[in-house]
C-alpha cells in the first residue's frame, strides 16, 4: 500500500499519507465537506493549493 511505503520511506503519518494518496489519484479537488467550517480540518476552498504555503493567495 502507498501509505505503508510513505511511512517506511519518509516516516509520514497515516493522515498525511492519505492526503498525498488522494492528490495523486484525484488531483487537488476535494469535497465541500469542511469548506468554511471551524476546526482542524477546515478549508477555505475545495481546491488544494499544491505550490507551497508562501505562494498561496489565500494566505496573503
Amino acid at each position: 500500500m502507498i501509505c505503508d511505503w510513505l511511512k517506511g520511506e519518509y516516516e509520514l503519518g497515516r493522515g498525511h499519507g492519505m492526503a498525498l494518496v488522494h492528490v495523486i489519484k484525484n488531483g487537488p479537488q476535494i469535497s465541500d465537506k469542511h469548506v468554511g467550517t471551524k476546526g482542524t480540518h477546515s478549508d477555505s476552498s475545495n481546491l488544494l493549493w499544491l505550490d507551497g504555503k508562501a505562494t498561496n493567495p489565500l494566505n496573503a
